[in-house]
């Protein structure tokens, strides 16, 4: 292997950084958009159980601004009301949807990056190779003919081409992956704030 990365020469670089950097995109990814760290379980009913027996708002809040990605979220609806008892369902809605959209953006980190890495990798393979070719046919000249060391220079410089792939295809994969599961979080938030927002506006009536 340590062979093969030599014979590609400098263009590989890029793509071994890119395949470590994508590496640990998804490592990082894989960790933060796991239930538990988006959306804890029962954190909905637990939170309205919580009002219910009349825990205080500020002890609330302050559990729920460290109770994963959906907590904030909450917490901002309750500290609206806590700041302002007469605030109206649009002030109410206000608040959370820009907390909201916070927390959305807190799920989508990182994503661009390895979207990014998924299409510049075989961009990376492709001037590898092209660079190889250039090498490759600017020595070759009619005095040193060796059609044996010119298919081995092809083959060597098709191997930056092969890694670009290899780093760009899971790249892809893992990021429309990652990208269905931020969608399929935020819908979960959108619904769970709206029932939220509903119960704290029937506390007020």
């Amino acid at each position: 292997m340590l062979s093969i990365i030599q014979a590609a020469g400098w263009p590989i670089w890029p793509l071994i950084l890119c395949s470590i950097l994508a590496l640990a995109l998804v490592l990082e990814r894989g960790v933060q958009l796991q239930n538990d760290k988006v959306m804890p379980a029962q954190l909905l009913a637990q939170t309205i159980e919580a009002m219910q027996r009349g825990m205080p708002a500020q002890e609330i809040i302050q559990k729920l601004d460290k109770a994963g990605v959906m907590g904030p979220v909450l917490a901002s609806g309750l500290r609206c009301l806590q700041e302002n008892p007469k605030a109206s369902d649009t002030d109410l809605q206000a608040s959370m949807q820009m907390a909201g959209r916070l927390a959305a953006q807190q799920l989508e980190r990182y994503l661009p990056a390895l979207a990014t890495i998924a299409s510049a990798a075989p961009l990376l393979g492709l001037l590898g190779t092209v660079v190889g070719m250039i090498d490759i046919f600017g020595a070759h000249t009619a005095s040193s003919n060796q059609p044996a060391l010119l298919a081995h220079g092809i083959s060597v410089a098709l191997y930056n081409t092969a890694f670009g792939l290899i780093v760009a295809i899971p790249s892809l994969m893992f990021w429309r992956y990652f990208r269905a599961l931020v969608d399929r979080h935020v819908l979960a938030m959108e619904v769970a704030a709206e029932t939220f927002a509903r119960h704290l506006a029937r506390l007020r009536t």
